[in-house]
């Protein structure tokens, strides 16, 4: 190790961050050789039979619903009593929260012998920030003796670096409009792309409720096995319970996913089907769905911050979020106020997301964000105000919008304002979120609480 060598975790994040040019470069040849450099296999290769010991391998691909998935499968994999691995992207707070194996975080002493493999095997080869780490994390992955590793795609599915792997079982959440400088500029387009992490012979399930033609024919043309919503796999609820049913299996009479929202049944579809599908590998259990189910967490996902006033975290970063984001907090009862944080990138659709929630939202707390591709708190109290202007409306409430350096200063501002009955939202990027939490869960006693008088956990 030469004295220029990284030696810390930060040390090779920012090693990583100055090898290529660009942030973001579609494609896999450049991985794929590093990974091949690596003599590290994960999974079975396409055409091969598993070998003893091999783990299961997911690969979750999809607009929304991505993490949510993961988690729920995870949950049920550890209630199971398999050893199961998650890789996901991007973090909140800290790096390491995008490896966790048996449940928990991976530390950064274990991460660091394998970026300093990657860095090893790749030579002269340039690689993104993303490239890099998604490697050394999947190097982690492969050395950790799993009966299962979970892989988030980061962007698209088909050029994306997890892609190298040939998935056990593809996974495929919603698809709606994100990321459509790389993808394409419509559904059927992104489907395509997210339909990259299919693999011949294997299964491929879809949760979305209306998947694009583009990904159904995909996979028809692919040879996997798919598994559609609705058709192999679909769900029943009321207020109190729901139950599922796919193929050959079905659960009646569950409680909800601790997960909060109301996508979430969805993605949990999806979670089952694929456990059905891999049934022969990873047997669960009724009694494993129940308890994997009931005690998932994930943060930033409609996660609700006991106190007073009420906060919800959400990284819902685009319109379909956005949407699902409004139902979840109309869904929550009365509030007589609601207060938004709102930080994002400017290369989202600002317009969408600001149209989808205005009519919730009575004060808005526009956020700069410590990342070159973030809208300034201007440009977004600027979306704010075209939305207004274009569609007025006498039952959206006449808004007020304050601007702010970042994203725990606007929170303050907002829980400064706050009557203990109001509710807080901070949502639009993993940088915001991220942002209120980098000191800790927040500490919520409202300003108009009487001295000494006790926060009562939210509903």
């Amino acid at each position: 190790m030469t004295a220029s060598t990284p030696r810390t975790l930060d040390d090779w994040l920012a090693h990583c961050e100055r090898l290529h040019p660009v942030g973001i470069d579609m494609g896999l040849d450049r991985v794929g050789q590093v990974w091949q450099r690596t003599g590290v296999t994960l999974g079975t290769p396409l055409g091969q039979e598993p070998v003893d010991g091999a783990p299961v391998v997911f690969t979750v691909a999809g607009t929304n619903g991505k993490g949510s998935t993961c988690a729920m499968l995870e949950g049920i994999l550890l209630a199971s009593g398999f050893k199961a691995g998650v890789y996901g992207s991007p973090h909140l707070v800290h790096f390491e929260e995008r490896c966790r194996i048996g449940g928990q975080l991976v530390t950064a002493a274990e991460l660091l012998p394998h970026f300093e493999a990657i860095e090893a095997a790749r030579g002269d080869i340039p690689l993104t920030y993303f490239e890099f780490t998604t490697l050394a994390i999947m190097r982690t992955l492969a050395c950790a003796g799993l009966d299962a590793v979970i892989l988030e795609v980061g962007l698209g599915g088909r050029l994306d670096a997890v892609n190298v792997i040939d998935a056990d079982c593809a996974i495929v959440t919603s698809i709606d409009l994100d990321h459509m400088d790389y993808l394409g500029p419509d559904r059927e387009a992104i489907g395509f792309e997210k339909a990259g992490i299919m693999r011949a012979g294997r299964p491929a399930v879809v949760s979305d409720p209306q998947p694009p033609a583009s990904l159904v024919q995909h996979a028809e043309s692919t040879g996997a096995d798919l598994w559609l919503f609705g058709r192999d796999h679909n769900y029943a609820g009321d207020r109190q319970q729901w139950s599922w049913g796919g193929r050959h299996k079905r659960f009646n009479s569950m409680a909800y996913p601790a997960l909060r929202g109301a996508n979430q049944l969805v993605n949990a579809s999806g979670v089952l089907a694929a456990l059905e599908a891999t049934r022969n590998r990873l047997p669960v259990s009724a009694q494993a769905v129940r308890t994997g189910l009931a005690t998932v967490e994930l943060p930033g996902r409609f996660q609700i911050i006991p106190g007073q006033p009420t906060l919800i975290l959400d990284v819902a970063h685009n319109p379909h979020a956005a949407a699902t984001l409004a139902v979840n907090l109309d869904q929550m009862g009365f509030f007589p106020r609601t207060h938004a944080v709102w930080g994002a990138m400017a290369d989202k659709d600002l317009a969408g997301m600001v149209h989808k929630l205005r009519p919730l939202v009575d004060t808005w707390h526009c956020c700069d964000l410590p990342t070159p591709r973030a809208a300034s708190a201007q440009q977004l109290q600027d979306a704010i105000g075209a939305d207004t202007a274009a569609h007025p409306s006498a039952t959206a409430p006449k808004a007020t919008v304050h601007r702010h350096a970042d994203p725990l200063t606007a929170l303050h501002a907002a829980l400064a304002a706050a009557d203990p009955t109001d509710r807080i939202v901070v949502f639009g990027s993993f940088f915001t979120v991220g942002g209120v939490l980098h000191a800790g869960l927040p500490k919520l006693n409202a300003p108009h609480l009487a001295a000494g008088e006790a926060a009562p956990p939210a509903p």
